[in-house]
C-alpha cells in the first residue's frame, strides 16, 4: 500500500533508516542488519567510524551476514529499497529529498568523517517525519546533534541501551539528548525497525 493511498489518518510512510555506529560497531551492525529481512521496503543508510589508511572490507562483511545487498555508498546514486549503502573511510555521507546519495571531503565533525550527525542532519532535512536515525555502540558523541534535528523534524529515533553497549559514548549522548524515542537493548533494535516500516505496508 503507497502513502497516497493509506489511510488519510496514518503517518505518512517511512522512507529511509540511518544507523550510525563506531566502536563496537560490526559486531552491533550485523546483529541489527542481519535481522531484516530480503524484501526491507526502504533503503538503509550506514556511517561506521572507519580507519581510513586501510581498505575497508565491511561491505563484504555485511553482505554474508544480511539477506539485503550491501555496498559503499557512490556520489550521485539513488538509495533503493532493500539495500544498505555505507559511507566510505574518510567520506560525509548525506542524502537529498530524491533519495540520491552526496559524499562529502569538508571539514571532520566532532574530529571523525564520516560523520552521523551530518547524515542524519540531512536526512531530517529530506524526509522529516519519513526519518529513522538509529544510534549503535560507539565511543565520543557523534550523532547526538543528528538525532536532535531528526526528532525536531518529526522523525523516530532509536537508541541502543548504553547498558548493552560494547562502547558507551555515543548511544549515551543520543540519550541524553531527550530527543530518543526508544532506547532498546541491541536485540530487541531489529524487531522495532522492522515493526515501524512493516506495519505501514498492511
Amino acid at each position: 500500500m503507497t502513502a497516497e493511498t493509506s489511510d488519510p489518518g496514518q503517518a505518512e510512510q517511512y522512507a529511509v533508516v540511518a544507523i550510525a555506529s563506531s566502536a563496537g560497531g560490526i559486531h552491533a551492525l550485523i546483529e541489527v542488519l542481519g535481522a531484516l529481512d530480503a524484501d526491507f521496503p526502504v533503503p538503509v543508510l550506514v556511517v561506521q567510524h572507519l580507519d581510513p589508511r586501510h581498505r575497508t572490507v565491511i561491505a563484504e562483511i555485511l553482505a554474508r551476514r544480511t539477506p539485503l545487498d550491501v555496498k559503499l555508498a557512490e556520489a550521485g546514486e539513488r538509495a533503493a529499497p532493500g539495500t544498505i549503502y555505507i559511507a566510505p573511510p574518510n567520506r560525509h555521507l548525506l542524502v537529498s529529498a530524491d533519495g540520491v546519495l552526496t559524499l562529502s571531503d569538508s571539514e571532520l565533525v566532532h574530529f571523525v568523517r564520516p560523520s552521523a550527525d551530518l547524515l542524519f542532519e540531512s536526512l531530517a532535512g529530506a524526509f522529516g517525519p519519513r526519518a529513522i536515525a538509529c544510534v549503535l555502540t560507539g565511543s565520543g558523541s557523534d550523532g547526538a546533534m543528528g538525532v536532535d534535528a531528526v526528532k525536531s523534524r518529526g522523525g523516530t529515533v532509536i537508541a541502543q541501551d548504553p547498558a548493552s553497549a560494547e562502547f558507551r559514548g555515543m548511544p549515551e549522548a543520543a540519550v541524553g539528548t531527550r530527543a530518543v524515542d526508544f532506547v532498546l537493548p541491541l536485540e530487541e533494535i531489529p524487531a522495532v525497525i522492522r515493526g515501524l516500516v512493516e506495519t505501514e505496508r498492511q
